[in-house]
């Protein structure tokens, strides 16, 4: 029985010993150079959205799993105040790659390209105009804004929405059209529905809502206010609501489903993430997040990442559950919208800032 006892006791201390040497990295390795860790800071909201800060940290788990990165995190911003000391947190602890999320981190994020130039940062929905000014420009050569043409995806989505609507009216519930990828979303689905009825020789009424009457803590998380909104869009007629702005966009599709009509989600295919809606859910308008922050973690571990500003892609979910609903001349005809917006000649006529 000792003996037995003596071996267990050998096995213990031979696994501790395993796990100390050949053990996974750990947060606290990030200063060392063979460690190469990524952490995300989210804009104003939770990295479980199901739909943009999500995907963003999707993106960094995708890194993970490629091989990339060895330690990932994340930290949730609860208010914006707190930006850039969430940023440091990462910046002091010797991470190589800051992921920051949103509009609204650009200028915390460029701040902090300068104050940690040993970091690489990627600005998810972050134009980087410093590349532009001979003054600031060898300030913040570590850092990349990863931009979509949203106003394409929403056009996208306008379009199809106008092709399977019954009563030629429809909705769009966003956040604030303050954030210029918001207000691209909301008018290129009104610009798609406008193509669609150019084709067609219908005459689509489209009503779009920008939640801007709220500061911006509210703005991406007002689930109650987006169905509300979309209930009332409901009301009128419309039988097709597209939501866009975190969980506030959500609580619109959810209502659109719920009521039977077509819901439309936005950034990530929302079908996946969205359960409660997925019965109904028409579409969403996608932009390509998951992938265009793995890629670029990929390169700045790498050393090929250019500063300045990335372009990722835009496009739309499969159809789903929906999909014998869907005809086969609306199919043909979305595939060629797509290809137009892509090889340039289809316009969205949607300008890159709000006016």
């Amino acid at each position: 029985m000792k003996k037995l006892y003596f071996i267990m006791a050998m096995l213990i201390v031979a696994s501790m010993i395993l796990t100390a040497c050949g053990g996974a990295a750990s947060e606290a390795d990030c200063a060392k150079p063979e460690v190469f860790c990524v952490g995300l800071v989210t804009d104003v909201g939770k990295v479980n959205d199901k739909s943009f800060n999500q995907s963003a940290w999707e993106g960094v788990q995708k890194s993970q799993a490629d091989g990339v990165a060895d330690v990932v995190q994340f930290i949730e911003t609860a208010d914006a105040k707190d930006y850039a000391k969430n940023i440091a947190t990462f910046g002091d602890a010797g991470y190589d790659v800051i992921v920051t999320v949103g509009f609204n981190l650009g200028e915390a994020t460029f701040a902090a390209g300068a104050a940690y130039p040993n970091v690489k940062f990627i600005g998810v929905d972050q134009f980087q105009a410093w590349q532009f000014s001979e003054d600031t420009a060898d300030d913040s050569a570590n850092v990349t804004g990863l931009g979509f043409p949203e106003d394409n995806a929403g056009f996208l989505v306008g379009a199809l929405a106008a092709m399977m609507s019954e009563t030629h009216k429809l909705g769009a519930v966003c956040g604030t059209d303050v954030v210029p990828p918001v207000w691209r979303f909301g008018e290129g689905y009104k610009a798609g529905a406008a193509y669609a009825d150019g084709m067609n020789g219908t005459t689509t009424e489209v009503f779009v809502v920008y939640h801007s009457d709220v500061g911006f803590d509210k703005t991406f998380t007002d689930p109650e206010w987006g169905a509300q909104t979309a209930k009332s869009m409901m009301d009128q007629g419309a039988d097709a609501i597209f939501g866009c702005g975190g969980l506030t966009g959500n609580g619109a599709i959810t209502a659109a489903a719920q009521a039977g009509k077509y819901a439309i989600g936005v950034d990530a295919d929302q079908y996946l993430t969205l359960p409660e809606a997925a019965p109904r859910m028409l579409s969403s308008a996608m932009k390509l997040i998951t992938p265009g922050v793995a890629e670029l973690a990929a390169a700045a571990k790498d050393g090929s990442i250019v500063p300045g500003n990335f372009l990722g892609t835009a496009g739309y979910a499969p159809f789903h559950d929906l999909d014998g609903e869907v005809s086969a001349e609306i199919k043909a005809e979305m595939e060629k919208i797509n290809a137009g917006l892509l090889d340039g000649s289809i316009k969205t006529g949607v300008s890159p800032v709000k006016p």
